[in-house]
């Protein structure tokens, strides 16, 4: 049995990322059905070294992409295979993301959203001010109205009086 092996880090060595991720999956599904390379590669008839490439995704070391897609689709009927699934993953493009630019960015994004929740002072006492100011104004008018109410009422004691 095969233990898994990293990918070469050599761009030059590598293939496209899709071919990359392809190769991920059908080596997962091989070494989780428990089959060894040499046996796959003798039950499909392929070669042992391109089952190989497939697996790391080393397009130097394989034909055309037309015998590609038809070897992969024949690895990935043969392990049971979502076969659209692997298909669809040789028209995606994916960007290869950085550890490095995924820290950056949630730094960034970090910083963003402190410095929005820092609130201006000025600003902070400029809204305090003009409440005070139209809450006074507000209270002025509501003793005013109050208090001419009041004056236009007869007084208690002159009620009284009035019934004796």
């Amino acid at each position: 049995m095969e233990e898994l092996k990293s990918v070469p880090e050599d761009k030059n060595k590598r293939g496209n990322s899709s071919l990359i991720r392809i190769g991920n999956f059908i080596r997962e599904a091989r070494l989780s059905r428990d089959q060894s390379i040499e046996d796959l590669a003798s039950e499909l008839k392929i070669g042992v070294h391109q089952l190989k490439a497939i697996e790391e995704g080393d397009e130097e070391k394989l034909p055309e992409k037309v015998f590609i897609k038809a070897m992969v689709r024949r690895i990935a009927q043969k392990l049971k295979l979502d076969t659209e699934f692997i298909m669809s993953e040789f028209y995606t493009v994916r960007k290869e993301v950085k550890i490095e630019e995924i820290v950056e960015e949630v730094s960034r994004k970090n910083h963003k959203s402190r410095s929005s929740k820092n609130f201006n002072p000025l600003g902070f006492g400029v809204f305090i001010l003009i409440s005070g100011f139209l809450g006074l104004i507000a209270s002025s008018l509501i003793f005013n109205l109050f208090s001419e109410s009041f004056q236009n009422q007869t007084p208690k004691q002159e009620l009284i009086n009035k019934t004796k």
